[in-house]
Parts: C-alpha cells; sequence; structure tokens
C-alpha cells in the first residue's frame, strides 16, 4: 500500500488552506498513494480564538468536501483534524475523520489529549474551547487494513497506541501541528518510538511555519517502518511526501521480533494516580 503524508501551512483563510489540501491530496493521489493523511486543524489554524471561531458542524463542509474528493479518487483519505462545533455544548472537539474510496464515513476520531502545556515560551490551553474525546478508534482501509486514529499531542501518550496495536493497527496514522521547538527535539523520536515498539507503520503529517504572529509549526512530516526506519521526511515546505508500505515486512517484524506477542497483561498493574509536578 502506498501511503502519504500531505504537509500544510494553514492559516485564518479557510479558502485559501482549502485550495491548498485540495490541490495536494489530487497531487498525491497522482503519485500512487492509496491512503492520504491531512495535518491537524488544516481548514482553519491561527490564534486559538481565530481556529475555534471558524468552527463547524461534524456534518459539515469538510466532510462534504472530504467525502466527495476522496470518492472522486479513489482513495483512503484521513482528513486531519478540524474544529468541530458541538451542538448544545459549550466546547467544542477536535476532530479526525477517515473516509473511505467509495466516498463513505469510516470512522470519526476525537483528541483524547488536550495540548495544556507551556512550552516555547507560550502557554496552550486546548481544553479551555475543547473536550477531550472519551473511545479509542480503529478504523480499516478499503483493503482491510487496520488504520489505528490519532492525533498531535496523543503521540506522547504510548498506552493509545498500544491499545490500538493489540485491537489490531498495522498503521497509525497522526495528523499533528506540532509546535517548531518540538518537531525539532521530539517529533521524529516520538513517531519513531510509536513506530518500533507497536511494530506499526507510522503516517504523520505536520503542519508548516508560521499561522498566526508567534504560532508556528515545524514540519517535517514523516512515514516511518515497523523497524523503525524512516522512510520519507518533508522539507520545510507545502508538500506532501509518499512512501511504500509493505505489510508483509510488517509481519515479518513481527514473527522475528515478537514483542506485542510477548506481552504479559496480567503482570502490568497501573499506579493509581502519576504525581504531577
Amino acid at each position: 500500500m502506498r501511503a502519504a503524508a500531505v504537509q500544510l501551512q494553514s492559516t485564518p483563510d479557510r479558502d485559501r488552506n482549502l485550495e491548498a489540501a485540495d490541490r495536494l491530496v489530487r497531487a498525491a493521489a497522482a503519485a500512487g498513494a492509496e491512503l492520504i493523511v491531512l495535518p491537524e486543524k488544516w481548514p482553519v489554524l491561527g490564534t486559538p480564538e481565530q481556529t475555534i471561531a471558524a468552527a463547524e458542524p461534524f456534518d459539515g463542509p469538510i466532510l462534504a468536501w472530504a467525502r466527495a474528493l476522496a470518492g472522486e479518487l479513489g482513495v483512503d483519505l484521513v482528513a486531519g483534524s478540524f474544529s468541530e462545533r458541538v451542538a448544545g455544548a459549550e466546547r467544542g472537539a477536535n476532530t479526525s475523520i477517515h473516509v473511505g474510496p467509495d466516498g463513505e464515513l469510516r470512522a470519526t476520531y476525537r483528541k483524547i489529549h488536550m495540548f495544556d502545556v507551556e512550552v516555547g515560551g507560550r502557554v496552550y490551553r486546548e481544553s479551555a474551547a475543547e473536550t477531550p474525546g472519551e473511545q479509542v478508534v480503529l478504523s480499516r482501509t478499503a483493503g482491510g487494513v487496520g488504520l489505528g486514529m490519532s492525533i498531535c499531542y496523543d503521540l506522547r501518550f504510548p498506552e493509545l497506541y498500544r491499545i490500538l496495536a493489540v485491537r489490531g493497527a498495522r498503521v497509525l496514522v497522526v495528523p499533528a501541528a506540532f509546535t517548531l521547538a518540538t518537531t525539532r527535539e521530539h517529533w521524529q523520536v516520538l513517531l519513531r518510538a510509536r513506530a518500533i515498539e507497536d511494530q506499526c507503520f507510522v503516517v504523520a503529517a505536520n503542519q508548516v511555519g508560521e499561522h498566526a504572529p508567534g504560532y508556528r509549526s515545524g514540519g517535517r512530516s514523516t512515514i516511518v517502518d515497523p523497524w523503525g526506519v524512516v522512510l520519507a521526511t518533508a522539507p520545510d515546505v507545502e508538500t506532501f511526501v509518499v512512501a511504500e508500505l509493505d505489510l508483509a515486512r510488517l509481519e515479518q517484524v513481527r514473527g522475528s521480533l515478537p514483542s506485542l506477542a510477548n506481552r504479559r497483561p496480567q503482570a502490568y498493574a497501573w499506579p493509581a494516580e502519576a504525581p504531577a509536578s
């Protein structure tokens, strides 16, 4: 299976972002990609206020666009994520959708882990405007390949990816808007770690460049194989990268170094609470 990660420099200009996403998804499909992943918050990304102000209902224009384009191109499209406005709720959600080559919605995932941090001299409080999701979501491509859904900050929580792998994921998708500072030091290390420990392919589509004054993402969208080998990395511009996902190689890795099979869940005991500094 050939996969692509689309890298965008989204802005508060919705029309501009949609044109760039449409153009690059079409180019990735023309390059033979059967699975295409967009980054986090690609329809509108600016200041937190600008991003949330552009929230739309689940069955709004983004879902319609993704269904039409995936059906036209005959691809599995993970349409990154968008700010979802939830009817009757004070806060929305950070929502990712997977649409199959028949244009039908195959899975919906709402980001579980909220980006409430201080990094690069800036404070982020994602939970102020969005409610965390509660469900781990495994989807499947048209060819039946298990697809583990996640978004950005989720990458720092290995429990999520282990559950996805145990449930049958062969490919982990990571739409992201990783900050410039964390991309430089953490991004590829974490992607390779998730690939190695869960013996999955990882397709990670990041945002790049400045989205609003002081808000920058680090690019370097990456595809990794189950041995931790980086198959493709994007330069720091709007573009896409493609790589062949050799599923037979995945089974070979899992067979020769069967760490998933050698798990001993009965011996694992979670602490009641993890202390926070």
